[in-house]
């Protein structure tokens, strides 16, 4: 039915369309309607595979067993479209560990053989990015690890490219680049005072600390209070979030220098809450990284408590014009 897939701590279920409709979610045939219908279905998807079974959620985990659901493919040969269901029920437009996790599913399917790039097509239903999000893949090995490069493409700067419209985006300096100060996060901490908005398919916004002792521990982003702040920040408006900055929500990270090239991450998503480690997050934050000087264009490292996460970035003519990120995924015991 189901299988779950670890990506750097990153934990996806994937199961087919015709899988799922067997267990009675009323999923519709096409991933078009399917994403423009999902409040009929999500939420018992959800329940259906994500949920633990009555008796059996260890101590002290999280209310789920999954960081979301993987629905697809829709079809046997490539393009393959899928849906990336959070489990508050909403649509993901992207998701770097989900996406390597769902080429790997295929991959053990037999539905993707050889060296040959493939596309994988994200539906979803968030009005501010256009649907479906494409993604090309091709499987690659770097240091004797066997995976996938992404290409996440070329990123969006600025709080026009996430649709922030909250009275509390300003403006601030970093590096003599121009940055956004955010009043809900500068609010909670003295050293979250400089952030960037990042699209990479879906919006980001990245706070830069100086001290990498400003970072919150991945235990801080589970502490109620925080953990409440940041929920209004991050969900989507209507659906436990306040829309500030960002109407359709926003995932939160925040970004420390370690070394050349090299930058330690945290991360809190739209929809899920505080996660291990997340693709797309850190190809938000290595583009950020870039964009304020801290990083040069080439091999960057992002390190999230669920793992490092290596990145090509390429510049040209002064800008970013492409991210892709690598990533492994196993099936989970």
């Amino acid at each position: 039915m189901a299988r779950f897939y670890d990506a750097r701590g990153n934990i996806y279920a994937v199961i087919t369309p015709d899988a799922l409709r067997t267990l009675g979610v009323p999923l519709p045939q096409l991933p078009t309607q399917a994403a423009t219908r999902r409040q009929a279905w999500t939420a018992h998807a959800i329940a259906a595979i994500c949920d633990w079974p009555a008796g059996q959620r260890p101590s002290g985990s999280k209310s789920h067993r999954s960081d979301g659901l993987l629905v697809g493919p829709f079809q046997d040969t490539a393009p393959f479209d899928l849906l990336i269901v959070n489990t508050d029920g909403t649509l993901a437009e992207r998701s770097g560990n989900g996406l390597t996790i769902f080429a790997q599913s295929l991959t053990d399917s037999a539905l993707i053989t050889g060296s040959a790039p493939f596309a994988l097509r994200v539906h979803h239903d968030n009005a501010d990015s256009l649907s479906p999000v494409a993604t090309q893949a091709v499987a690659a090995t770097v240091e004797d690890v066997n995976g996938f490069w992404l290409d996440i493409g070329a990123p969006g700067f600025g709080p026009q490219a996430v649709a922030a419209t909250g009275a509390g985006v300003g403006s601030a300096m970093l590096n003599d680049r121009e940055v956004n100060r955010i009043e809900p996060i500068a609010a909670l901490h003295p050293g979250w005072q400089t952030s960037v908005f990042v699209r990479v398919g879906n919006p980001h916004c990245v706070t830069l600390v100086t001290d990498v002792d400003d970072l919150p521990s991945f235990e801080d982003l589970h502490e109620p209070e925080l953990n409440a702040a940041l929920t209004r920040i991050a969900f989507v408006a209507g659906e436990s979030g306040s829309g500030d900055p960002c109407p359709g929500g926003v995932n939160l990270q925040w970004a420390a220098r370690l070394g050349p090239n090299r930058i330690a991450a945290r991360v809190f998503e739209r929809g899920e809450g505080p996660t291990a480690s997340s693709g797309t997050s850190a190809s938000a934050v290595a583009s950020a990284a870039w964009f304020c000087g801290w990083v040069q264009a080439g091999l960057v490292e992002v390190v999230m408590p669920g793992g490092t996460a290596p990145l090509r970035l390429t510049e040209r003519d002064g800008r970013l014009q492409q991210v892709q990120l690598f990533g492994t995924a196993r099936i989970k015991a």
